[in-house]
């Protein structure tokens, strides 16, 4: 159980920082002013970096928590797989995020806020669908 618990604090606090980054984007999309553009660059550089531990203590512990259960287990759950893909599409996200976040720092940035709303909240279904396959376990 301590696997799991700490599986999920750690997926908590790394969602949390992933679903704020872009939304700094949208702020630093929006700002005319080179001044606030370099303060939210600072603070998406150090929310990234406070939250990529997170993303590798969760699959610290969710391998952790995959290898208590068992081959045989692994084996059979089907839903647990179709969440592990839902959750290599997280791990590419959060490599975007630092693709884009770099961009903003040399100030290249060639999307629009609209775009970076649109990031900040199609990720929720993905989360949803990830919850619904752990709790439901529908197939």
């Amino acid at each position: 159980m301590w696997y799991k618990a700490l599986h999920v604090f750690f997926m908590i606090a790394w969602m949390a920082g992933i679903f704020y980054l872009p939304r700094l984007f949208v702020y630093n999309a929006q700002s005319q002013s080179s001044e606030v553009k370099a303060q939210l660059n600072i603070m998406q550089r150090r929310l990234w970096f406070f939250v990529t531990p997170f993303a590798l203590l969760t699959l610290v512990f969710g391998v952790l928590l995959i290898y208590s259960y068992g081959y045989q287990w692994f084996a059979l759950s089907l839903w647990l797989h179709v969440k592990l893909a839902i959750v290599v599409l997280f791990y590419i996200y959060h490599m975007y995020l630092y693709v884009l976040m770099k961009r903003f720092s040399n100030n290249a940035n060639t999307h629009g806020p609209k775009f970076y709303r649109f990031l900040n909240e199609a990720p929720v279904l993905a989360l949803l669908a990830i919850v619904i396959l752990t709790i439901v376990k529908p197939f």
